[in-house]
């Protein structure tokens, strides 16, 4: 007893600190993962560089959508892209820039833009976004609030081009197990009547659901902390330092830490941190908007999805929030007012009577892999490193299943998915 309390005070005079798990990010996929860990008796520290929740967690459209399952990359993406290319107001804009990183990554997402890729893809993600829904039902009920609602999302559309393709893709959903009802634009205006008069269509995907993001994060980082997470903020990772194939100490703004098992869940930012490690982890921030209005004058019963402009509505508890857009320049978090007035111009061309009093704007840096799927494993050149990040535009659908899938993985638990897909050895 004497020697363990002589060892833990030199730590503390040298500025080491110590955990069985050290996790690296306090978003949602970082809070999951501490949840899950605590779950299991562990001795869980989180370091977050902000507040929690500060970062692409924050502020995002917070909708679970098994619907929305196809990867980024995938077959037509490139042709719409380069339509998009040069214009600051699309939906995808890609700052063109000298960047060796940002080429490579170009390269691996064209490479990955294949119906075969799609078709692998889709029945991993649509079982991990169903069990992720399952897990948030379970919170819910359970009491956590944080507005979880399952009233399905509604995919509209402008144009008759357009329908048609989103019919087709309902359709092979379907094969897939995806339910969908496809609606005229008269059964569309009936089941949300606040659309304008210009939309041709809608499909009705009722196996959706939709929550408040912050709420969740915060709630479910209270219930870690309840569990025994230690959780510090304004704590910077500055380097992560190792010794052959261990991870033997992570250098912080506040002191260095010393943990048994490290796991990197820092979104945007995780690929600065494996650069040292030789672990090549091709991840791009991709900026994302939403505006947040507050008391507005009507609000749509479901959340909505506009196809054309790329543009989620999801009603939030007397709020209701736009979010939208891709934006690739680095890890810039300027504001482009540009995309902002986009985002509402897009928006009042399908639901035109809605009107607010006071908006909050934000903006966040998706972490986006070049393939669209996440990055959950353990690199093989390291024996005590897990990476749970670049889950792109699915970080809220995706946080609690790979939070417990992690958990399991540091663990020795036996899986019930193969997870090859999503190795963080694949891009080596």
């Amino acid at each position: 007893m004497a020697d363990e309390f002589l060892c833990s005070a030199m730590q503390r005079v040298i500025g080491m600190e110590r955990s069985d798990v050290l996790v690296v990010g306090g978003g949602i996929i970082g809070v999951c993962v501490a949840y899950y860990l605590a779950e299991r008796n562990i001795k869980v520290t989180l370091v977050e560089r902000g507040e929690i929740c500060s970062g692409a967690s924050y502020g995002n459209a917070g909708l679970i959508v098994p619907s929305h399952s196809v990867p980024l990359s995938a077959p037509g993406v490139v042709a719409k892209g380069l339509k998009w290319l040069l214009n600051p107001e699309s939906p995808l804009y890609i700052r063109l820039r000298l960047d060796f990183d940002l080429l490579t990554w170009l390269w691996k997402f064209w490479s990955s833009c294949t119906e075969e890729h799609v078709r692998k893809s889709l029945p991993l993600l649509i079982s991990l976004q169903n069990d992720s829904l399952s897990l948030f039902e379970k919170f819910a009920s359970e009491g956590l609030g944080f507005g979880f609602q399952r009233k399905g999302t509604m995919t509209v559309f402008n144009t008759e081009q357009a329908f048609e393709e989103g019919v087709k893709e309902a359709g092979f959903m379907r094969d897939y197990g995806v339910n969908s009802e496809i609606l005229t634009a008269e059964r569309a205006k009936e089941k949300e009547p606040l659309l304008s008069e210009k939309i041709v269509g809608g499909i009705y995907f009722p196996g959706d659901a939709h929550l408040d993001p912050a709420a969740f994060v915060a709630s479910l980082a209270d219930q870690a902390k309840r569990k025994g997470v230690n959780v510090l903020t304004h704590t910077e990772v500055i380097e992560l330092k190792s010794s052959g194939k261990r991870i033997v100490s992570v250098q912080t703004t506040k002191g260095e830490w010393r943990a048994d098992i490290v796991v990197l869940a820092a979104g945007a930012w995780s690929p600065t941190l494996t650069r040292n490690l030789g672990i090549k982890l091709p991840i791009q921030p991709a900026k994302g908007y939403s505006i947040t209005i507050q008391n507005p004058d009507q609000t749509p019963s479901l959340p909505l999805m506009l196809n054309e402009v790329r543009v989620a509505v999801t009603p939030l508890n007397g709020r209701l929030r736009l979010g939208g857009t891709l934006e690739l320049a680095g890890l810039d978090l300027s504001i482009n007012q540009r995309r902002i007035d986009a985002i509402k111009r897009g928006a009042w061309n399908y639901l035109p009577e809605i009107k607010g009093e006071q908006e909050e704007i934000w903006r966040g840096l998706r972490p986006c892999t070049p393939d669209g799927l996440p990055v959950i494993g353990r690199p093989s050149n390291f024996d005590n490193l897990f990476i749970a990040s670049g889950h792109g535009i699915l970080g809220i659908s995706l946080g609690p299943i790979t939070g417990k899938i992690t958990a399991q993985m540091i663990c020795g638990e036996t899986l019930d998915y193969d997870l090859s897909l999503l190795s963080p050895d694949r891009f080596r």
